[in-house]
């Protein structure tokens, strides 16, 4: 029997400093304690049926917020919106600013007006929405425990209530239209698009 050719790829042992390997970007809204919502630009999110898996840092005003008040928008922008994305990304809304925080991050109480961005009331949630992030999921926490011994980072298990869709991109009420669609994708500290499409699994309905 003819043995299959052996492919040899030469590999590396390396130490990125962070693991964000191509994930989409979450600008997720939570409630300020004065009923004004803050934004919290993210890119560790992973969605399981209906529910959705959120990584945030401990001291962050974002899962500040999540203990006290159970309720969240994970607001998906598209790769226009980078921009936006990216001038939320020295801001915190804690106050005092933490520490650990004070070289690299400094305090913004308004991060609507700070990226341009517009805030939309939810229907079953107190968080507003971002009008201009083409998918808005409102989300009730279910869960929220921290990643393990020695890190700063919770793992927050959220249930969504309602997903609220641009127009431009839903083929129907149980569709997206993927040829209009694309996250805005998060690849080691740089933004990205999705590329053009290479197939689709089976299981695709459309």
């Amino acid at each position: 029997m003819k043995q299959p050719v052996q492919k040899t790829i030469q590999t590396q042992i390396v130490h990125p400093k962070i693991l964000y390997f191509g994930t989409p970007v979450v600008l997720l809204t939570t409630l300020n304690e004065d009923g004004s919502s803050n934004i919290t630009p993210m890119s560790s999110a992973w969605a399981l049926g209906t529910h959705i898996v959120l990584g945030l840092g401990e001291g962050g005003h974002g899962l500040a917020n999540l203990r006290r008040h159970g309720e969240c928008v994970a607001n998906v922008p598209s790769p226009e919106l980078w921009q936006e994305v990216e001038a939320l990304a020295p801001f915190t809304g804690a106050n005092p600013v933490p520490d650990f925080k004070k070289d690299v991050f400094r305090y913004e109480k308004n991060k609507f007006s700070a990226s341009g961005l517009t805030a939309v009331q939810s229907h079953h949630v107190l968080p507003n929405r971002i009008a201009e992030c083409p998918l808005q999921i409102e989300s009730k926490v279910v869960d929220i425990r921290m990643a393990g011994e020695g890190t700063r980072f919770a793992i927050i298990e959220v249930e969504a209530v309602t997903v609220h869709a641009h127009e431009s991109i839903a083929l129907d009420d149980t569709h997206i239209d993927t040829s209009t669609w694309s996250p805005l994708i998060y690849n080691f500290r740089h933004y990205f698009g999705l590329g053009e499409e290479l197939g689709k699994t089976f299981r695709s309905e459309v």
